[in-house]
């Protein structure tokens, strides 16, 4: 591990680069040759014009409003009652609500979170009228400030989240804390040694691998005599599948804890610098980080289940001030946003059964371009109702005045690069891994090597099991050639067909990036085997000839995008 605190310029720029929002290089000019000092100006530098009106562009359209809808029609027609493999799968839909149609609800991650939809929205809308009604009635400055009132503000979240734990966990509770104890205690008796990041990545490391190999341990596995209370664990009995997002604030509160013990304390800046960045990394004052407050952090009631995830010293600071940049109506219309994924996410459960066709294996007689749509929309499925799930949970925060960074800032099909695409699918994990594991295993220095633990870790945490290892291995493999060629083609920027050439590799990564998450997420290794037995027959041969024709155009279609959001003045990754 870094003997230097993670204040340092090189640890934030590495930072900010590694998520694709560097910030202004210190030696950059404006054209009267003052110092560039915002983020804006370092945008418009090599700005391109504008391509969408021209006769290329023309093209790209076409082929964009033909094979899309074209796409949307063949994963409807897989799913209507007349197809020859409709009876395969029949018996796994469930009834509908919408115009007489069945409903795909084959998903167990989705049905339970769709099942508990009422309640969770019961439950917050009671939360968050106690956590406003302390807000206005106990804060600091009740003219019209952001600063809180910290001590009703941790006694409310204490509160509220032994009562929830209760309920969700029942007698688990008492493991959960066991264990959540320990970890506080071996960063309280380390402090600042190089010790305490081995023995705090070693004990979380154990504790992911045992709470999979023991699930959950039950109290009967301790005594006999204790089997009884194995009856009472809550309404989520298997609580060590959401315990993995807590594992993470667990690795947070000790390496922000073992930073601020070698490092001097710093005021939170206000001015000139992205704020959630400072609040990550400015430490908080030493006797901050103690029990109530890891308590409090560790059992937030909105983001506990499934996050987004947050850092100590990021949650700390807003328990203290309540971030400017959170306003009601931004709440309001953030969750109107909300609500239309979820009718979207049930409109597709009705009319796309790709989830149980994938997992009947219900595609023989397909055409290659057929049995590519099971695929695509299965991620497409995927991606969506995590977007569901996350946002649901970051609204329930953003509505007690808590900012998290938004998981999904882009759409999954708005992606041509690997590492962009992680940047965006899982955001707030991803910049969890940049402070915690990538920067301090030597960040892009040697990128090319320390990915390789990176991913087996994220492979890890989701679940132990062979298909994800082989999901993380394959995007390693995916990335290597970006990344290589990234570099090796750097030179060649002002090449009048280096925009094509690149086009080229993005639709190699598109093609890449599809094969790890089917094989990770949705049908694995067997079924990706078989999957391509299908695609790779006579029959495919013209549509894997011309599917990279129509990839090509979308990708010049995302390149034009960028731009556009460059002259927008929009940094990358912050869309």
């Amino acid at each position: 591990m870094r003997e230097r605190s993670p204040h340092s310029r090189i640890e934030l720029t590495a930072l900010a680069a590694a998520n694709g929002d560097a910030p202004s290089s210190p030696t950059a000019s404006q054209p009267n040759g003052t110092p560039a000092d915002t983020e804006k100006h370092r945008l418009h530098q090599n700005v391109q014009p504008s391509r969408w009106n021209t006769k290329e562009f023309y093209v790209y359209y076409f082929l964009f409003f033909t094979i899309v809808p074209y796409m949307i029609w063949t994963a409807c027609q897989l799913s209507s009652d007349k197809h020859p493999n409709y009876p395969i799968y029949q018996h796994t839909l469930s009834q509908g609500w919408l115009f007489g149609r069945k409903l795909d609800n084959t998903d167990l991650q989705y049905r339970q979170f769709r099942a508990n939809i009422p309640v969770l929205c019961l439950v917050a809308v009671i939360y968050v009228a106690i956590s406003q009604f302390l807000d206005r009635f106990s804060a600091v400055d009740p003219t019209g400030g952001v600063k809180r009132n910290a001590v009703v503000r941790r006694t409310f979240y204490l509160l509220s989240s032994a009562t929830f734990m209760t309920v969700i966990c029942g007698v688990n509770i008492v493991k959960i804390l066991a264990i959540v104890s320990t970890n506080y205690a071996i960063a309280k008796l380390l402090k600042g040694s190089r010790l305490n990041p081995l023995v705090t990545w070693a004990f979380n490391l154990a504790v992911l691998l045992f709470n999979d190999q023991f699930e959950g341990y039950g109290f009967g596995m301790l005594h006999e005599s204790l089997a009884f209370l194995d009856a009472y664990r809550g309404l989520m009995p298997r609580w060590e599948i959401h315990f993995k997002f807590a594992m993470l604030r667990m690795v947070s509160f000790n390496m922000d804890y073992y930073w601020a013990c070698r490092g001097d304390y710093q005021p939170l800046p206000t001015k000139n610098t992205d704020p959630e960045r400072l609040r990550i990394q400015t430490s908080r004052k030493t006797d901050e980080y103690n029990y109530l407050n890891y308590t409090v952090y560790m059992f937030y009631v909105p983001l506990f289940i499934a996050g987004p995830i947050i850092t100590f010293n990021n949650f700390v600071a807003q328990m203290h001030h309540r971030p400017a940049s959170i306003k009601y109506r931004d709440t309001i219309i953030y969750a109107l946003r909300v609500f239309g994924a979820m009718f979207l996410m049930d409109a597709m459960m009705h009319y796309i059964y790709v989830v149980t066709i994938s997992k009947s294996h219900a595609w023989a007689g397909l055409s290659a371009f057929e049995i590519s749509m099971v695929g695509y929309f299965n991620l497409k499925y995927i991606w969506l109702k995590l977007l569901v799930i996350w946002r649901f949970f970051r609204l329930w925060a953003m509505a007690d005045g808590i900012e998290v960074t938004e998981n999904m800032n882009r759409c999954m099909s708005n992606n041509y690069s690997a590492q962009g695409f992680w940047r965006s699918w899982h955001r707030s994990y991803n910049r969890w891994l940049i402070r915690y594991v990538y920067i301090p295993m030597g960040g892009s220095k040697y990128a090319i090597y320390n990915m390789w633990p990176v991913f087996t870790f994220v492979a890890v945490w989701h679940d132990v099991s062979f298909k994800l290892l082989a999901w993380a291995w394959l995007i390693c493999l995916f990335i290597l050639p970006e990344i290589i060629l990234t570099r090796l083609t750097r030179p060649y920027q002002n090449w009048r067909y280096y925009r094509h050439l690149c086009a080229v590799g993005g639709v190699g990564n598109l093609l890449m990036m599809a094969t790890a998450n089917l094989v990770g997420f949705a049908v694995g290794v067997d079924g990706m085997q078989e999957m391509f037995r299908l695609i790779l027959t006579p029959s495919g041969v013209t549509f894997l000839v011309v599917a990279p024709f129509a990839l090509f155009g979308a990708v010049q279609l995302m390149f034009e995008v960028r731009e556009s959001e460059k002259r927008r003045g929009v940094a990358a990754g912050n869309y």
